[in-house]
């Protein structure tokens, strides 16, 4: 009769424990998306909302934007062949815009992440074997992205494009031609204003904890990212109420969506992400946010050049 050692012993309580707790999580999510039925049916059979935050609910996104991509959905009433969604920069899936989407929809889907323990993450998840999606580890740039969507069996016409990049977010919409996207979510930086249409300069490499210690200098503004929609055929249609996401819908597809104007849509997060050069939070908030990077640089399209965000509030 062979007998455990204690190290052997406390490695199989810790296994055990480990299991039951992956199976806690996954009746937990079970039960999320259950508890969310109501809210999906609530969002189906709505009429026309004055402001798309009405529909916000959250099950796996970060903020309210699960309930907003069902509305718009609903409204924008996508093909089934084209029942398809790309996200950008999911990290390990957990929170993200597409994962209610991909299990209560069962849309088929593309995400990338920089991180191979990630992706790696994402493939061991039973989502992977349960949905159609595709988990694919790269560091993706303007130049890389076009070749990277097609090469995972990825053309023409798509329900939903989702990107967050935290820095490049703008120039790399700006480039995409391989999908045909029917909505865009695309994530902006409420700190650079409503009024004026900068982002940071590209750098394929940019990261935004190297680029500033505060990590609050990356992306674009909103108004920037409303006319590059204008250019690609898109109608701004709204922000989620925490200032997070953008949400654009392809001008053929709006039908009795309302426009938005980027000034009347443009809400300012209030969310707390500073940090200090030790990476620790600092939970520095309102104006004070900007004053940490006002001497970082943007670039200004309107002006063509580059300058600082010391001159966003001149």
């Amino acid at each position: 009769m062979r007998i455990l050692s204690s190290a052997q012993l406390v490695l199989k309580q810790l296994m055990r424990g480990s299991q039951q707790l992956v199976s806690m999580e996954r009746e937990l999510e079970d039960l999320k998306i259950l508890s969310a039925a109501p809210l999906v049916r609530g969002v189906r059979s709505a009429c026309i909302y004055d402001n798309i935050q009405e529909a916000e609910f959250k099950v796996f996104s970060q903020f309210g934007d699960d309930g907003i991509i069902q509305y718009l959905i609903t409204h924008t009433e996508i093909p089934v062949a084209q029942q398809k969604f790309i996200e950008f920069g999911v990290e390990n899936y957990r929170e993200s815009n597409t994962r209610f989407l991909l299990m209560n929809n069962n849309w088929s889907g593309l995400i990338f992440d920089g991180s191979a323990e990630n992706i790696n993450s994402i493939k061991n998840d039973p989502i992977y074997w349960k949905y159609d999606l595709t988990a694919v580890q790269s560091f993706i740039d303007r130049n890389n992205i076009n070749d990277l969507i097609a090469a995972n069996g990825f053309a023409g016409d798509i329900g939903i494009l989702s990107i967050d990049v935290d820095g490049n977010d703008y120039w790399i919409w700006e480039k995409i031609e391989v999908v045909n996207p029917v909505i865009v979510i695309i994530e902006y930086n409420s700190l650079f204003g409503g009024t004026r249409a900068v982002a940071v300069p590209y750098d394929p490499v940019f990261s935004c904890n190297k680029a500033h210690y505060s990590n609050l200098y990356w992306g674009s503004s909103l108004k920037a990212l409303g006319q590059l929609a204008e250019r690609k055929g898109y109608a701004f249609v709204g922000a989620d109420s925490h200032g997070n996401n953008a949400y654009f819908v392809a001008r053929n597809k709006l039908g009795s969506l309302k426009q938005v104007s980027v000034e009347d849509g443009y809400v300012c997060s209030k969310f707390r992400e500073s940090r200090d050069e030790t990476g620790r939070l600092t939970y520095v908030s309102g104006p004070r946010r900007l004053q940490l990077i006002e001497h970082m640089q943007v670039f200004d399209f309107e002006k063509g050049q580059l300058i600082s965000l010391k001159e966003l509030g001149d």
